[in-house]
């Protein structure tokens, strides 16, 4: 039974160590998101880092923005660059609606039309991820 316990054990650390797929609208892999935080290619190779505190790297842990705990995304100057709502509801800084998250990981553009996938991603990151960085 001990056996049993630290298997499923080892299992469930295992599992939450993986990283989180980010996928274009057909399904092809785009990159990763690790639990961490860390931002990585198709090919593995890191692009870039969203520390706990919110504060976003390129892979030269050069900050290139931040998240703020109300979904405000800024630049590296403090400049925000747009909102993340509860709702998943992405603004630019003028307001205007330019994207949504979904709670099962969907992305989709101001028109409603998918543009790719971030299951299992925060929504502040994926739409970091999405809209507002370039890898």
């Amino acid at each position: 039974m001990k056996k049993l316990m630290i298997l499923g054990s080892m299992i469930l650390s295992f599992g939450f160590a993986h990283s989180q797929t980010i996928q274009s609208s057909n399904y092809g892999t785009t990159g990763y998101i690790k639990t961490d935080g860390t931002i990585q290619n198709k090919s593995y190779a890191t692009v870039g880092h969203i520390k706990s505190d919110g504060t976003i790297q390129n892979s030269s842990y050069a900050t290139i923005g931040y998240i703020k705990s109300d979904g405000t995304i800024q630049n590296s100057s403090y400049s925000t660059v747009g909102y993340v709502k509860k709702d998943g509801t992405v603004q630019n800084s003028s307001y205007s609606t330019i994207g949504y998250i979904k709670d099962d990981g969907t992305v989709q553009n101001s028109s409603y039309s998918t543009i790719g996938y971030a299951k299992g991603v925060k929504k502040e990151w994926a739409a970091v991820t999405f809209f507002f960085f370039k890898f």
